[in-house]
C-alpha cells in the first residue's frame, strides 16, 4: 500500500502502469475521492497547466482500464 504522497506521485506521473498501480489499491470509497479531486484538477482554475495535464492523463488511464 503506498503513503499519501506516494499515490498522489504515481498517479500524477503520467506513466501507465505507475497510475494502473496506484489504482488498483484504492479501496472503492478511496478511489471515488480520489476520482473527484482528479476532475477538480483537471477542469478548475487553479491548478498549474503541468497538473491539469498530469490528472487528465490518469483520467484517461482509469477509464481506459473499465472499457
Amino acid at each position: 500500500m503506498f503513503n499519501i504522497d506516494e499515490l498522489w506521485e504515481h498517479l500524477l506521473s503520467e506513466d501507465s502502469a505507475k497510475i494502473r498501480k496506484a489504482w488498483t489499491e484504492l479501496k472503492d470509497e478511496e478511489a471515488s475521492a480520489v476520482l473527484a479531486h482528479l476532475r477538480r484538477m483537471a477542469t478548475e482554475e487553479g491548478w498549474a497547466e503541468a497538473q491539469k495535464q498530469a490528472a487528465a492523463t490518469a483520467l484517461t488511464m482509469i477509464q481506459r482500464m473499465y472499457e
